[in-house]
């Protein structure tokens, strides 16, 4: 029997905020997301964007990961995904956002 895996992933909301989460399909889980479904903060900030997937071998790890990315600042958020080479659209605090 193969080992489940473990995802931690990053989305970027319609307000252009980040979203960390686990899940152990990440495809699924951003269509849940984008359903309205997911987490209470995405249901108000479509549509999401996946932008960043790590895999884990074990439940624990990737929750800690989630915990580790959320309680960061949004500048350490951006300095961590732009090493990762993901590219996002910036922030721009003078601009309205969409909300839902």
């Amino acid at each position: 029997m193969a080992s489940e895996k473990y995802y931690f992933y990053v989305l970027q909301c319609a307000d252009l905020t980040f979203y960390g989460g686990f899940t152990n399909d990440v495809a699924a889980r951003v269509v849940t997301h984008n359903a309205g479904k997911g987490a209470k903060y995405t249901k108000t900030r479509r549509p999401v964007k996946l932008l960043y997937s790590e895999e884990f071998a074990d439940k624990s790890t990737a929750l800690k990961r989630e915990y580790w990315f959320k309680h960061h600042s949004r500048a350490f958020k951006e300095q961590f995904l732009t090493e990762q080479g993901v590219k996002f659209r910036q922030f721009n605090p003078t601009q309205k956002y969409p909300k839902r």
